[in-house]
């Protein structure tokens, strides 16, 4: 049965991938809802292909531009940030592929989950901010979180039929990003030209550059602790340049399963579409002739020292994960504005770590101060940094 969905930024990397597979297996999915923040003329693109029964614009100034585009189309037109909060709450909606970045995710993933509505999560920062609070609603709702990670797919697919079973350790996978191996001497030059060259995934600019940060890592650690109530010693990061196997669960009796597949992501977002169900896909198929050599290392947690503060951040507890996704924000920004220097970026989370008041309960309210507060450091700090 088609599954009635609402695509939270459906012009960004995964939304648009998550297009291209409704429209290769349109079995799978009716679009609902359609939204972006920026891009109106994608989305005046998708609206008038998909024809769903809304779509919203994030940014107001947008909302004269495609109402009038899509007047003639039966394709309700919303504008800005509220509108996107009320909107996930229909009665038609079976499904809400959260893909905005950032903290943005927040308030709607959780608007979603209140109204009963399953989450297929891409929106990783969601679960780093408030991950506590995500998770109890989600059980006190009785709905799904899936997760469209490739990694944390990885995970949910090697749990299936395992619930009686305890799970020892899991490994999250990462490609090592464009850096892997190199020096400190080298990361002292890099430029985000540079920083935007992953050698794996095509991914949105922010996402890469936590990706050769380590960044995107440590905050897949948080997001895995709260996806599978584990702890964070049973969390490990390990290199696997070749992005086939995606992650892997080590269960009690020292066993493991890992998932494998080519490093698409348009695979873990079918699987999130279609669960609990497998349906045939059209997509390439992984050829092991293709990958001799499957290599796997450990990650350089001291030059690349935001993994190692994600860990810290889950150890301290609390509103400090709030506050190193909100750092991290405002330090990609800037290294992607040539006012920061890559490996500037870990000094000024790990500042605000440290200088952000700690709430060691907090409730939403309270990560909606924590993420407030930290902008407002992390770009003073940026700005009292006088040579990059």
């Amino acid at each position: 049965m088609k599954k009635r969905i609402a695509i939270l930024g459906s012009t960004g990397s995964i939304g648009t991938q998550a297009l291209e597979v409704i429209r290769r297996h349109p079995a799978v999915a009716e679009i609902e809802v359609l939204s972006a923040q920026n891009n109106a003329s994608l989305l005046i693109q998708q609206a008038i292909e998909f024809k769903p029964n809304a779509v919203v614009i994030g940014n107001q100034a947008y909302y004269q531009a495609v109402s009038e585009a899509l007047k003639s189309y039966p394709v309700k037109v919303y504008a800005g940030e509220e509108a996107l909060n009320q909107i996930v709450t229909m009665e038609t909606i079976d499904l809400v592929l959260c893909s905005l970045v950032g903290y943005a995710g927040l308030k709607p993933t959780l608007t979603a989950i209140r109204s009963g509505k399953d989450v297929a999560l891409a929106n990783k920062e969601a679960l780093v901010v408030a991950g506590d609070l995500i998770m109890e609603e989600a059980r006190r709702n009785k709905c799904f979180i899936l997760p469209v990670d490739s990694e944390h797919s990885a995970i949910f697919q090697c749990l299936i039929g395992e619930h009686y079973n305890s799970v020892e350790k899991i490994y999250l996978t990462a490609s090592g990003g464009p850096f892997r191996g190199k020096r400190r001497d080298h990361l002292d030059k890099v430029t985000k030209e540079a920083a935007l060259k992953h050698p794996n995934w095509k991914m949105g600019d922010k996402i890469t550059i936590d990706s050769a940060s380590l960044m995107n890592k440590g905050l897949e650690v948080i997001e895995a602790r709260w996806l599978f109530d584990l702890q964070p010693k049973q969390i490990e990061v390990i290199l696997h340049p070749q992005s086939v196997i995606h992650s892997i669960v080590q269960f009690i009796d020292g066993s493991m399963k890992a998932q494998m597949g080519i490093p698409d992501m348009k695979l873990p977002i079918l699987y999130a579409l279609t669960f609990p169900l497998r349906i045939h896909s059209d997509f390439t198929r992984f050829n092991f002739l293709d990958y001799p050599e499957l290599t796997f290392g450990f990650p350089d947690t001291g030059l690349f020292k935001n993994l190692s503060l994600a860990y810290e951040s889950l150890d301290r507890g609390g509103n400090v994960p709030c506050i190193l996704n909100a750092a991290n924000e405002v330090a990609v920004h800037a290294f992607l504005s040539d006012r920061l220097s890559f490996l500037k970026m870990p000094d000024i989370i790990e500042q605000c770590m440290y200088a952000v008041p700690f709430i060691k309960k907090p409730e939403y309210d309270d990560y909606v101060d924590t993420h407030r507060e930290t902008l407002i450091m992390a770009k003073e700090l940026i700005r009292k940094i006088k040579t990059i």
